[in-house]
């Protein structure tokens, strides 16, 4: 017979706990246990005043604010329905059955006051909880990245003047109530003491030598990734950005996608650290017209300093190649593993990448052989950092074979050399060795899965937020949540190294002296001789069944196999 359910509820006991009602095995049972946000308090405690009414527990905003991310929700009115409706949201935030729900624009007024540097100290602390967890390996760096639409469409682009004076006519309606205050000010410090005369002499925000001396020392995370538009691009081609914004987002700017489609986007880049976890370390949006490779230095130095890391080589694509970004790295003791990008060239003529340096003749070798040499004092033009010009000779041109495919100038071949194509030629050396292969084919699959990561499960094809400072703080949010995810997956010993727990905290008593500890002296430390794996002589002196075609003993395969994974194996003599 078919059974008929009859809808009828009873009214639950006052005495039931909302903590039996929630699974054991609940994801957000283990994220509250694993994860102790109670450090953002202090993080806004400035923000606050002493007394008042009781605003909402940043715990519990920044609780939230990882439900958001996690249930991949899109507003701050849907992120409250789904906690109302749902038992183990509630559980997580901390609120019973019975206590009101803060309301959604309450979020949105919070965050608003807490500000970009808040979420990126939050990002940062969560950051140091990875290093705690022993997740940072910290010996490469993964730069790149991806295109986000913005929450605006290109329809709404207009020449930029007409939305520059839109925006400070808004924020100047009430400019007369502002003047009167100021004038009040400037009536009592005329009243007051003789030293208000040295106040009024300090320089004040208008002061045009201060913005100058401010806007030298910043940089692209002081500036929130906002464009320098004293940048000048490619000569002769105006950047669309500089003469037309958006009337909804100004920061937004065109960017082509797929196929001929444009669209008003943003960039937003990823620092990540090549060990298994893939720890974001540092995140930045920037305007879609802003090239990748621009922001590198910036992310880098930070990257590098804020963590305490000396990372042996940094990864990226041919769009970070520039010889800045090239020269800087190598400078500082790291390898470049960047591509090259081969720009300025001539379609189905060989490229400059296709001749050979020589620097010991100071010439180029072109495909067929043939040398081009420097023109003029080249030594001098080298020491003054100027372009020196090498030429072929045209005679030689001519009779080429190749010609055809390498120039149609009559006086032969010319090619020019900076003073960074040193660096260029390091890199082309790199691309010859296998670790720069394994590094290149690492890239695409450690950071461009995080990528797509955001882009299928947690909103970032497309922000929901306008304006440069709420989108970098979302992207901030997105970031967190997949470190978050990671420090779930993962189990931790602790950091590797004493330098990583440095950089957490403060310590109690006298800094140690990391510059005596030695790689030498730290793998002496775990019982490994590098000495001894170098010289095979002691080993025959030892265990003379050893031969000369080779180790034929297990203790010495196993030897021979810690020599291997540390690196240092020397042939045989």
């Amino acid at each position: 017979m078919m059974g008929i359910k009859e809808r009828g509820f009873r009214r639950l006991p006052e005495d039931l706990s909302l903590d039996l009602l929630v699974p054991e095995d609940n994801f957000y049972r283990r994220l509250e246990e694993r994860i102790d946000l109670s450090f953002v308090r202090e993080l806004v405690r400035p923000l606050y005043a002493g007394g008042g009414r009781r605003s909402i527990d940043p715990v519990v905003f920044f609780k939230l604010q990882l439900v958001l991310f996690f249930e991949d929700l899109r507003s701050e009115r849907q992120l409250m329905d789904a906690v109302a409706d749902r038992l183990s949201l509630r559980w997580y935030v901390g609120y019973d059955r019975h206590e009101r729900l803060p309301d959604h624009s309450s979020l949105t007024r919070i965050r608003e006051r807490y500000g970009l540097g808040v979420f990126r100290n939050f990002f940062e602390r969560i950051i140091g909880m990875c290093v705690e967890a022993g997740l940072v390996r910290g010996e490469e760096l993964f730069f790149d990245a991806t295109k986000v639409e913005a929450d605006a469409a290109v329809d709404s682009l207009a020449p930029r003047w007409f939305v520059e004076g839109h925006l400070q006519d808004l924020f100047e309606e009430n400019a007369g109530e502002h003047e009167a205050g100021a004038q009040a000010d400037r009536d009592a410090e005329e009243s007051g003491p003789e030293d208000a005369e040295h106040v009024r002499r300090l320089p004040a925000a208008g002061d045009e030598d201060l913005i100058r001396a401010n806007s030298a020392s910043e940089d692209w995370i002081s500036r929130g990734g906002a464009q320098d538009r004293s940048f000048k691009g490619t000569p002769g081609r105006e950047r669309t950005a500089d003469t037309r914004a958006s009337r909804t987002d100004p920061a937004a700017t065109p960017m082509r996608w797929s196929g001929s489609a444009r669209k008003l986007g943003y960039q937003t880049h990823y620092v990540v650290d090549g060990g298994k976890s893939r720890i974001i370390f540092s995140v930045l949006v920037t305007p879609g017209e802003v090239s990748e490779n621009r922001p590198m230095l910036d992310l880098l130095w930070r990257t590098a300093f804020r963590w305490k890391l000396r990372p042996h080589h940094v990864t990226g694509d041919g769009k970070y190649g520039t010889i800045e970004n090239i020269a800087a790295v190598e400078r500082s003791g790291i390898r470049a593993y960047l591509g090259l990008h081969e720009a300025g060239g001539r379609v189905g003529f060989f490229p400059k990448s296709a001749f050979a340096y020589d620097a010991e003749e100071d010439l180029y070798l072109c495909p067929a052989g043939e040398t081009l040499k420097a023109l003029g004092d080249a030594e001098g033009n080298r020491r003054r950092g100027r372009i020196v010009t090498y030429r072929a000779k045209g005679s030689v041109c001519a009779a080429c074979d190749l010609k055809p495919r390498c120039t149609t100038n009559k006086n032969g071949r010319s090619l020019r050399r900076g003073p960074g194509d040193g660096h260029i030629d390091l890199v082309r050396a790199y691309m010859e060795t296998e670790p720069y292969r394994r590094a290149i084919r690492k890239r695409k699959v450690w950071i461009e899965p995080l990528f797509a990561e955001g882009k299928l499960w947690h909103g970032m094809r497309r922000f929901r937020t306008r304006t440069l400072e709420k989108t970098n703080t979302e992207a901030l949010l997105i970031a967190t949540g997949q470190n978050v995810k990671r420090l779930l997956a993962f189990g931790g010993k602790g950091p590797k190294k004493l330098v990583r727990s440095a950089a957490l905290r403060l310590p109690a008593g006298p800094l140690p002296d990391l510059a005596r500890r030695s790689r030498g002296a730290h793998r002496r430390k775990r019982g490994v001789s590098l000495e001894l794996f170098n010289k095979l002589e002691r080993i025959r002196d030892h265990y003379p069944q050893v031969g000369d075609n080779g180790l034929s003993c297990d203790l010495c395969r196993c030897m021979a196999a810690a020599a291997a994974r540390h690196g240092r194996w020397a042939a045989t003599t």
